[in-house]
């Protein structure tokens, strides 16, 4: 059983681990709430049961977590599974608290911390909040699975259970892979994209991913690059906020909202430089698909990006809320991007699909 608040996550972050899991002869079981319809064609693939279960990401919404409990109860009572693997903080707290009793009969909780809320630098009241929940869950886990350095070593300090590492959640190679300049223009051509230099922001607009800084960078970047275009991938609560930032600053033509799309890898391949403003990031995807495809990164320091990116040597990592640093950071992986692409190829290669399904089999013992 794989469990996380929302579908998107499930299909997006763990399509290595249900393949690899599969091919191992595992019978796989998924419960979220279905936001599928929200994602203009992102698909689930894999899962021979999958269970709406009405989750909330705000831990605050006490009342949606009793409906997801009451219902994760029942669906443990009339499947025993060998393993329950939980993820994001809310359905992790959930499901840990029901398949508890579950692990006396011989049930394993793995539970996979994609970013603790809690972290160097963090709020106070995320420590206040999030770290006496996580600690007293640690109880009520076989494996933690961390996917960050600093994350790993604080868990294992701290925490009352088996804790492992892996190298992120397993970038495609399959998807993301690096193409020359012909390909790259027929690409573009494809997706009807103008402009010079391209850059691209992936993520759900909420306050965390901090698309604003991007988007104020664009008025320094257009006196060097007149032509430069922004696009923004993803979709989420600020879309009417960045709408009106973008109009107000008259960058109608230079920026754009994707909105979801299942076809990220073809404007990662598109871009020149990927842009990533998070002011919290757990191991980014999204960075490791640009690494992959030989691409730039320009990115805000943070633990994720940090341990990804090589500052100076594969892009630029800086303070995320300084765009006018992001624009001249740009402006210098645009002199010489292709000493930032070799050295972003060779430096991504632990964060695979294959590196990571490795990592993954000692997990589950395969």
């Amino acid at each position: 059983m794989l469990v996380a608040s929302v579908l998107s996550h499930i299909c997006q972050f763990h399509k290595p681990l249900m393949r690899l899991l599969k091919s191992n002869g595992y019978e796989i079981h998924v419960a979220a709430r279905d936001n599928l319809a929200e994602k203009n064609g992102l698909q689930l693939e894999y899962p021979d049961k999958v269970f709406d279960i009405p989750f909330s990401r705000s831990p605050m919404n006490i009342a949606s977590m009793l409906r997801s409990y009451s219902a994760l109860k029942e669906i443990l009572k009339e499947n025993r599974y060998e393993v329950v693997h939980c993820n994001t903080p809310v359905a992790g707290v959930v499901t840990r608290l029901v398949a508890r009793n579950y692990r006396k009969t011989g049930t394993k909780v793995f539970y996979t911390a994609h970013g603790f809320h809690f972290y160097k630098g963090a709020p106070k009241k995320n420590w206040i909040i999030y770290y006496p929940i996580e600690l007293l869950m640690s109880f009520y886990t076989d494996t933690l699975i961390t996917i960050n350095e600093e994350d790993y070593l604080f868990a294992k300090k701290n925490f009352h259970c088996k804790v492992v590492r892996t190298h992120g959640v397993g970038a495609s190679t399959e998807r993301y892979s690096p193409v020359g300049e012909m390909e790259k223009q027929l690409i573009r051509k494809e997706l009807n994209i103008n402009g010079f230099p391209i850059l691209l922001n992936v993520g759900e607009l909420r306050p965390n991913k901090n698309q604003k800084t991007a988007i104020s960078a664009m008025p320094h970047i257009l006196k060097q690059y007149p032509k430069a275009q922004l696009f923004i991938a993803g979709n989420g609560p600020l879309e009417e906020t960045l709408k009106k930032q973008i109009a107000d600053m008259n960058l109608e033509k230079h920026v754009k909202l994707l909105g979801y799309t299942t076809k990220s890898n073809e404007y990662v391949k598109a871009c020149d430089v990927l842009v990533a403003c998070s002011y919290r990031e757990g191991m980014p995807l999204n960075i490791m698909e640009a690494m992959l495809c030989g691409k730039p990164v320009v990115a805000s320091h943070n633990r994720g990006h940090d341990e990804l990116v090589e500052d100076g040597k594969t892009g630029y990592l800086i303070n995320p809320d300084d765009s006018f640093e992001y624009a001249v950071c740009i402006a210098r992986v645009m002199n010489k991007p292709d000493n930032f692409s070799e050295r972003a190829l060779k430096a991504v290669i632990p964060y695979s699909e294959k590196s990571v399904s490795e990592e993954l089999k000692g997990v589950y013992g395969l």
